[in-house]
């Protein structure tokens, strides 16, 4: 091919005179091309992978790499005076989603298509996303993240359903993206829109009239719902995907010629996490519709729907008002109504009950019930499903239960974000590697190495030289380069405890004051945003934020301590941030993390955890051993005895720890107090004293010392960079690859 012919036909104008946004949209129509005559065929069953969420990132390198056309493309614009790193900064990042849980899916649209699977993503289209993130005032406030008005990637169909919605019909519209496979063709992502909606009914930060359904409905990614209003919009958002989403499926059932009944033998529906599990009734609805009776309608989408819990929090479990249900969707009411009242009839334990004696409505207990798999994502997530959390739906169906460990796509998250890195192991071991991600483990033979230590230690350098180039001229923020990375980026939640990472930040501030200072400069770094109405989640930003200030304007501790928060933290910020990283922090409360995808990310990129044994962190530290990772903190049965019993009191902690009292009383005293809000401050130390729900303050003293040795150890930059290595040598099993290609053989069987 020749690229520099194909650019320009598009451009009508030669590439040494098009602008890079000019040249950005020529590269996309040339991506959609090739991946319109790459397309899979659509034969036997398809799978369709529903979720509220799908984090792309930004789609333009990854789709040169997948098709095999990124080193020809990259010489061609050199050759005519462009580079093709500035011409991707003119792609707009896709905000249609928030965290892990819509990476997840991101990588996991990406490995379909990559192993030829017959599976499509099926979302909403989110004009202003969850929010862009600000900071004023060393607080977070949120603004709308307008991605959608330079951006070149959506294609419209032809294909509109209509949705009822309180009595009243919308349209539906879908819009499609190109998934590249690597070196094997692409997929479809379907994203649906909502006809008419009005982006003007926001008018200041991302406030709006939460009634207007008919015009606010696919503008942001899970809008307030702190009040009635926005519990509706909630429900009616979810509802408007899975009906949409259901029209779809039967309608592709039906053109391969199909009979309603026989759903099951040609689709499968992946429910990611609850808020799509409507899509359960819905099909039923839908069948009934088309003259299905009720028993076989529900015998046949039973046989569809898998569903995937995400979670443990009981808060993340949706549970839905059974009268906002019946004022938003009368229409699935007795469709609820039936499948409830089977489940009772079956079953006198009202924890399995679909609806409540408080009449809400158990999204998850439905999907469990009238889903043929429920997955967990990591081994310990799964087991906690299994013995605790779901136990008394496990002890009825057994069969149903399975573990599928998350992954991430190796093609972005190392050969797209980290190419010298990339480029240096395929010296060492051979491209095999780029297609099948176990291979790594053939780095092992260089443990030893010296010389190849030697060049993992400075690829890491000039990734945190490049880190370090974008906080100076994005952030005004100038960070020494021989000091550690210490990198904890991910949704600001109480469980991930951010908070925890804070106060052993302020001790290290005391003892930097007290001329106590680290052998080695520390910089750490944050990136996260807090859902919009979650106040202590704002606290906790505005904490760092007035840290992050203290340190650097006292010339005597900004030497040694740096604290960086990275304003709207998204995938570019962290293919910049996950290559630079030293220090991996995975510090979850043990039981809380269902995976993780953050920690995968960075140990293929060579940082070394620092984390609990939660989530994915218990399959890291089996792969890499004692000596590679930095395990602190209680462990799952003893928090969850603690939970149980309910005797935590945080006062016994912080009574008996001196320099644990210094750090929370630190939080409202005055150095932080001049700088920010005394009463936001109060307020935070006020609930790590007397609810603590996540529990930092016991594993507080623990962490400090485990941290503090990663620091001592670090001092030895050969045993670090083994660290290294072997965490990059081990990575390999966490590849997406390999996660969908378990849920193929044991839950999709898409052949």
């Amino acid at each position: 091919m020749d690229i520099k012919r194909e650019l320009e036909q598009g451009l009508e104008k030669s590439i040494r005179d098009s602008r890079d946004y000019e040249v950005y949209v020529s590269l996309v129509e040339l991506v959609n091309r090739l991946c319109a005559g790459k397309e899979q065929p659509s034969k036997g069953k398809k799978l369709y992978y529903i979720s509220a969420e799908f984090l792309m990132g930004k789609m333009l390198s990854n789709n040169l790499l997948n098709l095999g056309i990124y080193d020809e493309v990259k010489k061609a614009l050199e050759e005519n005076g462009k580079s093709l790193e500035d011409i991707a900064e003119a792609e707009a990042e896709p905000s249609l989603g928030n965290g892990g849980l819509g990476r997840l899916a991101a990588c996991f649209v990406d490995s379909m298509a990559t192993l030829g699977l017959n599976a499509d993503g099926v979302g909403l289209l989110y004009h202003f996303g969850l929010f862009r993130q600000v900071f004023k005032d060393n607080s977070q406030t949120e603004l709308p993240d307008r991605w959608g008005d330079n951006h070149k990637i959506l294609i419209p169909t032809k294909r509109e359903y209509t949705v009822s919605l309180g009595g009243k019909d919308l349209k539906a519209k879908m819009y499609d993206i190109f998934v590249t496979g690597y070196k094997n063709g692409s997929r479809r992502l379907h994203l649906f829109d909502l006809e008419g909606v009005d982006e003007g009914v926001v008018k200041q930060g991302i406030a709006f009239d939460k009634k207007k359904t008919d015009k606010n409905l696919t503008l942001f990614l899970y809008p307030d719902d702190s009040d009635e209003d926005g519990k509706l919009l909630r429900i009616s958002q979810q509802y408007f995907l899975v009906s949409a989403g259901a029209q779809m499926i039967l309608e592709d059932c039906e053109e391969k010629g199909g009979k309603p009944e026989e759903l099951h033998k040609h689709a499968v529906v992946q429910i990611n996490d609850t808020h799509p599990a409507m899509v359960i009734p819905e099909l039923i609805r839908l069948l009934i519709k088309k003259g299905v009776g009720m028993d076989d309608a529900i015998r046949t989408v039973s046989l569809t729907c898998a569903y995937t819990n995400h979670t443990i929090l009981a808060e993340a479990l949706e549970k839905w008002d059974y009268g906002l249900l019946k004022k938003a969707v009368p229409q699935l009411m007795p469709i609820i109504d039936e499948l409830d009242k089977r489940i009772k009839k079956k079953y006198r334990d009202k924890s399995v009950h679909i609806k409540d004696e408080n009449n809400r409505v158990h999204m998850a207990n439905m999907a469990i019930h009238y889903g043929f798999s429920i997955n967990g994502v990591a081994h310990l997530h799964t087991e906690i499903l299994k013995n605790a959390e779901l136990n008394h739906f496990y002890k009825i169906y057994p069969e149903k239960f399975n573990n599928k460990t998350n992954g991430i796509t190796f093609r972005r998250w190392l050969l797209c974000a980290n190419p010298q890195l990339s480029e240096y192991i395929e010296k060492l071991i051979g491209a095999g590697f780029k297609s099948d991600f176990a291979q790594l483990s053939k780095l092992m033979k260089y443990a030893d190495d010296e010389e190849v230590l030697a060049n993992i230690i400075n690829i890491k350098k000039n990734n945190k030289k490049k880190l370090a180039g974008y906080l100076e001229k994005n952030c005004d923020i100038t960070v020494p380069l021989d000091s550690v990375f210490d990198i904890q980026i991910k949704r600001l939640h109480e469980y991930k405890r951010q908070h925890l990472n804070a106060l052993y930040l302020i001790n290290k501030y005391m003892e930097i004051k007290s001329g106590r200072y680290p052998k080695t400069p520390i910089t750490a770094i944050f990136g996260a945003k807090a859902a919009a109405g979650y106040v202590m989640a704002k606290d906790i930003i505005h904490l760092l934020l007035c840290l992050s200030q203290l340190a650097r304007e006292d010339g005597k501790v900004s030497k040694y301590l740096n604290i960086v928060m990275v304003e709207n933290y998204n995938v570019t910020k962290a293919e910049l941030l996950i290559p630079a990283c030293d220090i991996s922090e995975q510090i979850s409360l043990a039981s809380k993390e269902a995976s993780g995808t953050g920690n995968m990310k960075f140990m293929a990129n060579g940082a070394v955890t620092l984390g609990t044994m939660d989530g994915a962190n218990v399959e890291i530290h089996s792969l890499v051993g004692d000596e590679n990772i930095y395990i602190f903190g209680a462990k799952s049965k003893e928090v969850m005895a603690r939970y149980k019993a309910g005797s935590y009191d945080p006062k016994d902690y912080y009574d008996k720890n001196e320099k644990l009292k210094a750090c929370v009383d630190f939080i409202s005293g005055e150095a932080l107090s001049k700088l920010g809000d005394s009463k936001k401050l109060a307020r935070l130390r006020n609930e790590l004293l007397t609810k603590d729900y996540f529990m930092a303050l016991p594993d507080f003293e623990d962490y400090v010392e485990v941290k503090d040795k990663a620091l001592d150890d670090y001092e030895d930059r050969m045993l670090w960079a083994k660290k290294m290595l072997m965490n990059i040598a081990k990575s390999g099993y966490f590849s997406s690859d390999r996660t969908v290609e378990e849920y193929n053989s044991d839950i999709w069987h898409l052949g």
